[in-house]
C-alpha cells in the first residue's frame, strides 16, 4: 500500500481498503459496535468487539457466504450466554466462538453451571486495534473468562485480512493466568449459508478421514455428508465429526456461482470437524466447526475421558483460516 502512495497511483488507502468503526442505531441490534472490513480483493465482512471479536456477515465480491439466523444481531446489552436465551440470541455469522470452559449443551460440572455453547461469545474485547499494516488489515484484542477465586482465561486474539486478497485468519492464544491446571473446550463455530450453500454446492473433504455421525439420524445420511438439498420444511439437523488424519482443511464448492471457500485450521490443537449439516427451511446452513473436543458438555466430556487440559499457567494457540477464491 505504501508503495502505491510513494509511486503516486494513490493519496491514501482508503481509497482501496475500508476499515471503520460504525455502531448500529435502532432495532434490536442498536448499540452494537462493528468494525467494516472491505479489502481490494473483494472480501467484506463485519468483526464484532461486543462479541469477543467474532465475524458476523461476510461477502465476497458481492456474494453472500455466511449464514445469518433469524434472530440477526443483538446489542450487546442483550447477548446472553444464557440457555434459555441461545436459541434467541445466537446470530450465527462467519465466526461463533464456543468455550472457554464448555461447549455443547448446558449442563452442571462439579455444582458449577454452564450454559449452552459457554459464555465467549456474551464477553466484550478490550484492548482493541484495527489498523492497516503495509498490505495488510489487523485486528487485535484481549477477551478474558473470569471468576472470583476461580478461573481466569486470557485470549489474545489476532485477524489478519490481506488488502487485495480475499482470506481471513483468526489466531487465538489461550492462556490460563492461574496456579492450578484447567479444563478448556473451544469451537470456531463457521457457518456458510446461501447462495454460496444451495443444491447446487458440495464439499470436499480428504479421504484420508473418519466420519462419525452424532445420532442416529446423522447416522442415515453416512455417505452424503458432502451433498446438500433444496430446504426441507422442519428436517432435523445433522452433525458428524470429520477426524481427519493429516490434511485439516474443508473446501465448498458452488460451480454455478464460480466461487469456493477453503478453511484450514490447527490440527495439532483442534484435531476434530465437527460439520453441521442444517437443510432446514429458514435454518439452511452448513458450520464446519473445527474443535478440540466432541461437544458433549463439560460433565460429559470429563466422563468420556476427553475433556482437554490447559496446564497452570500454560497457553495453547489455535488458528483457522477461510479463503475465499473464484473458481477456475
Amino acid at each position: 500500500m505504501t508503495e502505491l502512495i510513494k509511486k503516486g497511483y494513490i493519496g491514501t488507502a482508503d481509497q482501496l481498503v475500508t476499515l471503520r468503526r460504525v455502531r448500529l442505531l435502532g432495532g434490536k441490534g442498536g448499540g452494537t459496535e462493528i468494525i467494516e472490513v472491505r479489502s481490494a480483493g473483494g472480501l467484506e465482512l463485519d468483526i464484532l468487539p461486543d462479541a469477543g471479536l467474532d465475524i458476523g456477515q461476510c461477502r465476497f465480491n458481492g456474494i453472500n457466504m455466511s449464514w445469518m439466523s433469524k434472530n440477526g444481531y443483538d446489542g450487546p446489552a442483550h447477548i446472553s450466554p444464557f440457555e434459555n436465551e441461545f436459541v434467541n440470541t445466537f446470530p450465527g455469522g462467519l465466526l461463533y466462538t464456543c468455550g472457554l470452559r464448555s461447549v455443547g449443551p448446558a449442563n452442571r460440572d462439579g455444582g458449577e453451571w454452564h450454559p449452552l455453547h459457554g459464555r465467549y461469545h456474551s464477553l466484550q474485547a478490550g484492548q482493541v486495534c484495527a489498523e492497516i499494516v503495509n498490505n495488510e488489515v489487523i485486528v487485535k484484542g484481549t477477551i478474558r473468562e473470569t471468576a472470583l477465586f476461580g478461573h481466569c482465561l486470557e485470549v489474545k486474539r489476532s485477524i489478519r485480512i490481506p488488502a487485495f486478497g480475499a482470506s481471513v485468519t483468526v489466531e487465538d492464544t489461550v492462556t490460563n493466568q492461574t496456579p492450578r491446571d484447567e479444563e478448556i473446550m473451544q469451537i470456531y463455530h463457521c457457518n456458510f449459508g446461501y447462495p454460496l450453500l444451495s443444491e447446487k454446492a458440495k464439499l470436499v473433504l480428504p479421504e484420508e478421514r473418519e466420519t462419525i455421525p452424532r445420532t442416529a439420524f446423522a447416522k442415515t445420511g453416512l455417505g452424503k455428508e458432502c451433498e446438500f438439498s433444496v430446504p426441507v420444511d422442519s428436517e432435523e439437523e445433522r452433525v458428524f465429526f470429520q477426524k481427519m488424519k493429516k490434511d485439516f482443511r474443508a473446501t465448498l464448492e458452488n460451480p454455478e456461482l464460480g466461487v469456493k471457500m477453503t478453511i484450514s485450521w490447527s490440527g495439532e490443537t483442534l484435531p476434530i470437524l465437527s460439520q453441521w449439516r442444517s437443510m432446514a427451511s429458514g435454518d439452511y446452513v452448513l458450520g464446519l466447526e473445527p474443535t478440540n473436543c466432541y461437544i458433549m458438555g463439560r460433565h460429559d466430556e470429563r466422563k468420556n475421558g476427553t475433556l482437554p487440559i490447559l496446564k497452570a499457567w500454560g497457553s495453547v494457540t489455535n488458528t483457522v483460516k477461510i479463503d475465499f477464491s473464484k473458481e477456475k
